[in-house]
């Protein structure tokens, strides 16, 4: 009995062996190799045709040099501000998101471009558990073996911009008509603001709520130092604030008092880093706002 248990449990750990290093060679593989597609693609190709709407998908690959530092800041702003410093996973957003949805606000997700980029490359949409226990491992080995450019170029190229339209090059042609080098800061925070749901809103004709999300883009990517994040990203540092955005070691927020609920900006400050959530109104006054703050422990 002894020896038939060892030979079964010999049979699953090599079956498990071969799975993993099966699930690990596309992903050595694209550290280097431009990617045909993604699953996300694939998976909205199969809907459209079951739903007897056929869609073309339009996308076309643009390494990493190509893209204007304004649309990588732009993403970074508005879907990850930890991404040069995390490994992964920002544990801080997931627990600001735990909160927030524990206090019955609006769903609330804490995916980081390293998380995304595992799921549009490799897996399918959904919430089941299998899916993001998939995701964890794909991001694991992401992080491990592509530098973080790498991420964020091939997180550019497969992102979603409309129906079927993948990657910044498809996007800039199909909003604005013109390629992804020619995107301005205004063109490149305007796609950033859509990708929460880029079928549902128009980066071309932006409604109003998404206009206000890409100003506050705007905003973040200078808060975050623009292009010097970028290039502290590249020489594979920790990013670490300049002297003139260093924020007192507090943690805390700021609400301001005369505006509604949806144009309240919340400030974080952890360990002389910050995250700004909500939308800041550049036209309230000067002392308009309460201010409650307690030093971190």
């Amino acid at each position: 009995m002894t020896r038939i248990l060892k030979k079964a449990l010999g049979k699953i750990f090599k079956w498990l062996l071969i799975l993993m290093v099966i699930s690990i060679l596309p992903v050595i593989a694209f550290r280097w190799v431009p990617l045909p597609g993604s699953m996300m693609m694939v998976e909205r190709w199969i809907q459209a045709r079951s739903e007897g709407t056929p869609i073309t998908l339009q996308q076309q690959w643009r390494p990493y040099r190509e893209i204007p530092d304004s649309m990588k800041m732009a993403v970074i702003a508005a879907e990850d501000q930890h991404f040069a410093d995390h490994h992964g996973f920002d544990l801080r957003a997931i627990r600001m998101a735990l909160e927030h949805n524990r206090e019955g606000g609006s769903l609330r997700g804490a995916s980081t471009i390293s998380q995304q980029t595992a799921k549009n490359v490799f897996l399918w949409s959904g919430r089941s558990w299998l899916r993001k226990g998939l995701e964890t491992w794909y991001t694991i080995w992401i992080e491990l073996l592509w530098p973080k450019q790498r991420i964020l170029e091939v997180y550019l190229n497969v992102a979603e911009w409309d129906d079927g339209v993948f990657g910044v090059q498809a996007a800039a042609q199909k909003h604005f008509g013109i390629g992804a080098s020619y995107l301005s800061t205004r063109q490149a925070s305007t796609l950033a603001a859509v990708l929460p749901s880029p079928r549902n809103w128009s980066a071309a004709q932006p409604p109003a709520h998404v206009q206000q999300r890409a100003q506050w883009i705007q905003q973040q990517m200078n808060q975050l130092g623009g292009p010097h994040y970028l290039r502290q990203m590249e020489k594979g540092r920790e990013w670490s604030r300049p002297d003139w955005l260093r924020l007192p070691d507090v943690r805390g927020w700021l609400s301001d008092s005369t505006q509604p609920e949806h144009n309240r900006v919340r400030l974080f400050i952890t360990d002389r880093h910050y995250r700004a959530r909500g939308l800041i109104d550049p036209g309230f006054a000067a002392g308009d706002f309460q201010a409650h703050v307690r030093v971190a422990e």
